[in-house]
């Protein structure tokens, strides 16, 4: 076959297969909008777009989520921009099927437009080889559940994979075939200048005529132009296919964040919605009963959820992160998001039918019982009619966490998640993990009941006591018991806390929980050193309700958080300080929600701030044992971050520098530590469940914090405080090292400011020298 006659061949082939891609592309694009369109109602997520747009920017081109994998991120950076830079080859593979030397207006021949198409070229075949071998070394035949890759689609993956290094490879070939035949024909540009690096490709042609280089030529770019459309057809045909929708949806996933400016969506959870609306406690009255309180159907997501889970493009990072799947248990972060994409796809076309045809397919699905069924049942296809009838959250069968039947998620897998917000730290298209499994518990627990024994417990105390142990909210002042000063209440001693500088919220553990107290008062104690005034709610404070609402109980949480912000107004408090990571998060982020608004510090923070300031002076620990009888602040430390003041919160440096300041004392960093942390296993309420699946995320810290070969490990949370010392108390049973101590931060800061404080004492009270006798005099000589 001739040129002439392959070139036609070769437009009839390319124009039939491009219109059939670009007809199914559009089809399923205008899918795509109708489902997410089913999702529920949100605000605030087009907000401030100059401020979207650049953080999106920054995301995009600075790969600010993918660098902390920092060979994938350089390799997937150019991967992504030649998807982009080189759609214009593209269009030259078209022109040069009507003519062998097409090349485009204006640009085609300038110099620098082709380096860049050569760079990219290069790049993109070299990015995707590393991330082919990436995915090979991370295979889950070699690290079974370990690996990031475990539950990810891999024909669907290798099959990017392929298309990727096939359009590569074809943009070089086409360069090194342009540049031979552009010698072969004596064409000016056909120099090194305008092909610096596929010149060396068409030496590998210089042999052939024009006539074959021109076949070849045509060849190759029919072959591009076949593998791009072979790509488009199949991503229209599988919209579930994440791994290549994520390129498209990923730019809106991240425009339409929770926060224009880029911060990471974790913090506050988003109220409780019915119809777009926040639900207020007050008005629960006037809900209409068939009003979705969180998330029993797939539909009751919101549009921006429905969006997360088609973006999520199966890298696994939140599942490598997770302490649950790292202990054994079924959650799996990407393998909830991938069974609630998949069951909305599937379910899809049920939804977007009207009622009068739904009801009689259900019906009609009903009377099929176990014999055969049809494609469609009254104009929808049965696999929908079947996805409709599945529970969202109910018993499952096979394993629970990618479900071979029963319902889509399973209760384990939600009642795992500690809401540490690894998940959605790590992901680099944003989704929002923690806030869906959340409005799965609530709805579990609002309109189901259906929730661990445990929490019944918990909700009933934190409703008749005001705290989750049940204790008598008298007690709440036994820690200040026996201190040398007294501690101001408001409203009693203080009447306007506009008189101090601080209202110390002592929260539920820090009054009643025994390690805990040990905080409270050292903190009491450093700020009375310091000079900083406070006071104490006393047995006014009640439980900031973060337990509850973690759980799904929310209206518990409104409760308990509207209780709170009365009495904080009506003291007049703006600024607080307080020990539990839970509680500064709560009262910062979440209290706003309910018309609190506080300027909120954590202990570690004002404390870090008092000693820069110096006025408090940390002083070297002596050769001879601590005599201040508190922690001593030891030879070496591993700081534990707490979940809800780092990720959450962003707070690390604070405390590091805290512990920086104690003279003497070396910093030994866990493998997992910043925002990489793992969690203690007490957030998300399940410091008050049992740990039944797997083993015990707490001794997973443990074992990591005792292979530092610290002598202390520094917490900044209660909760953690719990967790790593009932872990340190079983592995020391087990042999570990008996003089390792778990304590807070602020313990070892007032071991350090005592010792200066007795060195200062001992040094007035020491007598003075007696004073030498003159010498008698001596007589003349």
């Amino acid at each position: 076959m001739d040129v002439g006659a392959l070139q036609v061949v070769a437009i009839v082939v390319a124009a039939l297969v491009t219109l059939a891609a670009v007809a199914l592309f559009v089809r399923t694009v205008a899918g795509f909008v109708a489902r997410f369109r089913l999702g529920q109602p949100e605000a605030g997520r087009t907000d401030e777009p100059g401020t979207r747009a650049v953080t999106l920017l920054r995301e995009f081109l600075g790969h600010t989520r993918m660098a902390r994998k920092p060979v994938v991120a350089v390799a997937h950076w150019f991967v992504m921009v030649s998807f982009g830079l080189l759609v214009l080859t593209l269009v030259t593979a078209y022109g040069q099927l009507f003519a062998p030397t097409f090349a485009l207006p204006l640009i085609g021949h300038f110099a620098p437009y082709e380096w860049l198409t050569e760079l990219f070229g290069w790049a993109a075949v070299l990015g995707i080889l590393v991330l082919i071998v990436v995915r090979q070394v991370r295979h889950p035949r070699g690290e079974g559940r370990r690996s990031r890759f475990w539950g990810s689609s891999f024909w669907q993956a290798y099959f990017v994979e392929a298309v990727i290094l096939g359009v590569g490879v074809c943009i070089v070939l086409l360069r090194g075939m342009e540049y031979a035949l552009g010698r072969q024909t004596g064409e000016s540009w056909a120099t090194l200048t305008h092909f610096p690096l596929t010149a060396w490709v068409g030496g590998l042609f210089s042999g052939m005529s024009v006539g074959a280089l021109e076949t070849a030529i045509v060849l190759v770019a029919l072959l591009k132009i076949l593998i791009s459309m072979a790509w488009m057809i199949t991503i229209a045909l599988v919209p579930t296919m994440g791994v290549a929708w994520h390129r498209f949806l990923a730019f809106f996933n991240i425009y339409l964040k929770r926060h224009p400016e880029g911060r990471t969506s974790l913090g506050e959870l988003q109220p409780i919605a019915v119809d777009g609306t926040p639900v207020d406690f007050e008005d629960i009255e006037e809900l209409d009963e068939d009003a979705a309180l969180g998330a029993g159907k797939v539909e009751d997501f919101t549009w921006k959820g429905l969006l997360d889970f088609s973006t999520c493009t199966e890298c696994g990072r939140c599942q490598e992160q997770c302490p649950a799947w790292n202990t054994d248990k079924p959650l799996s972060p990407k393998m909830v998001v991938l069974n609630l994409r998949n069951h909305h796809h599937a379910k899809a076309p049920w939804l977007l039918a009207d009622s009068e045809h739904r009801q009689a397919a259900a019906e009609a699905f009903a009377a099929l019982g176990d014999g055969p069924r049809p494609d469609q049942l009254h104009g929808i296809p049965t696999s929908a009619v079947a996805e409709a009838q599945r529970e969202l959250v109910g018993a499952t069968e096979g394993d629970p966490t990618v479900p071979s039947g029963g319902a889509v998620i399973d209760p384990d897998v939600i009642w795992s998640c500690t809401t540490c917000g690894a998940c959605v730290e790590q992901c680099p298209v944003d989704i929002e993990h923690v806030d869906e499994i959340v409005d799965m518990r609530r709805y579990q627990t609002l309109i189901e009941s259906a929730f661990p024994t445990e929490l019944g417990g918990l909700f009933k105390n934190l409703e008749n006591k005001g705290n989750p142990w049940g204790m008598n909210a008298r007690l709440r002042m036994d820690w200040a018991k026996d201190l040398p000063f007294e501690i101001p209440m408001a409203g009693a001693d203080v009447e306007d806390l506009g008189e101090v500088d601080y209202l110390f919220w002592v929260g539920c553990a820090g009054a009643f929980e025994d390690r805990a107290k040990k905080t409270t008062r050292a903190v009491a104690e450093l700020l009375h050193t310091a000079g900083v005034s406070f006071a104490v709610l006393g047995d006014g404070e009640t439980c900031t309700g973060d337990p509850a609402r973690r759980a799904g109980n929310e209206f518990l949480f409104q409760m308990l958080a509207m209780q709170n912000v009365e009495v904080l107004k009506e003291v007049n408090a703006t600024k607080i300080v307080v020990t539990c990571a839970h509680c500064f998060n709560t009262i910062k982020n979440e209290y706003p929600q309910v018309g609190g608004q506080f300027e909120v510090v954590h202990h570690t923070q004002l404390l870090n701030r008092l000693v820069r300031e110096k006025r408090l002076t940390p002083v070297h620990r002596p050769a001879d044992a601590d005599t201040t009888g508190v922690a001593s602040t030891a030879e070496s430390v591993t700081y534990h971050d707490p979940c809800y003041l780092g990720r959450h919160n962003q707070v690390y440096a604070p405390p590091r520098e805290l512990l920086g300041a104690l003279p003497g004392v070396e910093m030994k960093e866990m493998p997992r530590h910043g925002e990489k942390s793992f969690c203690c296993g007490a957030g998300g309420a399940r410091m008050w469940m049992e740990e039944k699946l797997g083993t015990r995320i707490n001794l997973n810290r443990t074992e990591e914090a005792i292979a530092t070969g610290a002598d202390r490990i520094a917490i900044g949370c209660p909760f953690c405080r719990v967790m790593l010392s009932d872990g340190l108390t079983q592995k020391q049973s087990e042999g570990a090292r008996e003089e390792i101590e778990v304590v807070d931060v602020a313990q070892m800061l007032l071991a350090a400011v005592r010792r200066g404080q007795e060195g200062e004492e001992a040094q007035a009270t020491e007598p003075a020298p007696d004073p030498q006798p003159e010498p008698d005099p001596q007589p003349a000589g």
